[in-house]
């Protein structure tokens, strides 16, 4: 292409007198209308009060909750006290409400999600005691029934791990779920310390409760010493890829297995900030060195485009191990991507 006086002119008239809103793809026009005001103005992303995602805030009755006609619930869920080692992810909902602009567009995959679908932020889950795990685990449950009796599709922000067998027992009664789970660790290990209720178990508990399908689950991202505990996710059927075979396997093969693996059914995706390497997000309680990386993780679930999410969380943000608030980043885009496939969610279509 050869620059000359006539293609300045001719991309200043089409260029110099409008604003940032004005587009001419129709794709990208479309997100802009929704953006901009009519004088080329936009929300600043540091303004008004912070919410996951920048979604709209609904305020609900927690004890007799009105949904309207969402489609998607953002719920924070600030409970940690099923961890095993440091605490802190019952501040993961909070920082990520912190976090400013993450998206509103997913370039790869097309779509504006908090446009494109009724989503809003309905706040926490309340919970009776911020002392006794089991009660609070039930206080879960007993929320996202609620949910899904409404049928809204639940989208959560930890919190440790505990908190997604609850939500799983709510949302696979009926028929049990498929899983794509990132994490260093299976939590599939049996009870520690005289329980079975820990962020280390729920994966077991939801597959020994009939309410998750092993046979449809892979665990992406598994690595560390914890690896003997983990018989229970090759014994029951699930599809288990550490974190070192991934660069040999390649991200294109991964995701093929994850949608060989996922079929067609229900599936829920859950996202363990310590699925990714401490040098990009070491704000968690049980980081695991040699994991996946953050653009590794984005092509892995922009590649599952298509499948039916059904629910999905993001847990174990401690962001006060990381003063830097990359790791409440990297779990806010996270929550994005996933907010991204369920516009192309067949039970959402």
């Amino acid at each position: 292409m050869t620059w000359d006086q006539d293609k300045l002119a001719a991309l200043r008239e089409k260029y110099g007198k409008g604003h940032g809103g004005d587009l001419f793809d129709p794709k990208f026009q479309k997100v802009a209308d929704q953006i901009f005001t009519k004088g080329g103005t936009r929300k600043a992303p540091y303004a008004g009060v912070s919410t996951l995602l920048d979604a709209p805030y609904l305020q609900i009755n927690p004890q007799s909750p009105d949904f309207g006609d969402l489609q998607v619930a953002l719920i924070g869920v600030p409970m940690d006290l099923g961890v095993t080692n440091r605490p802190g992810a019952r501040f993961g909902p909070r920082a990520l409400r912190d976090i400013e602009r993450i998206g509103p567009y997913n370039h790869v995959l097309a779509c504006a999600p908090v446009f494109d679908l009724r989503v809003a932020d309905v706040g926490d889950v309340p919970f009776a005691s911020r002392f006794r795990l089991e009660q609070s685990l039930d206080d879960i449950e007993h929320y996202f029934e609620k949910v899904t009796t409404a049928g809204v599709v639940p989208l959560s922000v930890g919190g440790d791990h505990s908190i997604t067998h609850p939500i799983m027992k709510a949302l696979g009664r009926e028929r049990p779920l498929g899983m794509v789970h990132i994490d260093a660790h299976c939590d599939t290990g049996g009870a520690f310390d005289h329980t079975k209720f820990h962020h280390g178990g729920p994966f077991r508990n939801a597959v020994l409760e009939g309410v998750l399908d092993p046979t449809r689950s892979i665990q992406i991202g598994i690595r560390g010493s914890a690896e003997y505990l983990w018989e229970f996710s090759v014994d029951s059927g699930m599809t288990v890829i550490h974190a070192e075979e991934v660069p040999n396997l390649g991200i294109a093969a991964v995701v093929r297995k994850a949608l060989e693996v996922v079929g067609e059914g229900p599936v829920y995706v859950s996202f363990d900030i310590d699925g990714i390497d401490p040098a990009f997000a070491p704000g968690t309680g049980t980081p695991e060195v040699g994991g996946l990386t953050t653009r590794e993780v984005l092509e892995i679930l922009r590649g599952l485009k298509g499948i039916d999410v059904v629910g999905g969380d993001v847990v174990e943000v401690a962001p006060q191990y990381d003063s830097t608030t990359n790791t409440a980043h990297v779990g806010a885009q996270v929550l994005f991507e996933i907010l991204s496939l369920m516009v192309y969610s067949p039970t959402l279509r």
